[in-house]
């Protein structure tokens, strides 16, 4: 139980870091990798996996 949740905790941290890596970033430098800022949240979330 106690590793599912470092797990899951992990996996979340993941996502936020990715998340706001990704956010920061301006509109022309999310376009320049292929990413609209619509799908920061997508593309994050696969980050997780």
């Amino acid at each position: 139980m106690l590793h599912d949740l470092v797990s899951k905790y992990r996996s979340w941290k993941k996502y936020r870091e990715t998340y706001d890596e990704l956010a920061r970033m301006s509109s022309r430098e999310l376009n320049d990798i292929g990413i609209s800022r619509a799908d920061i949240g997508s593309v994050a979330r696969q980050a997780m996996r």
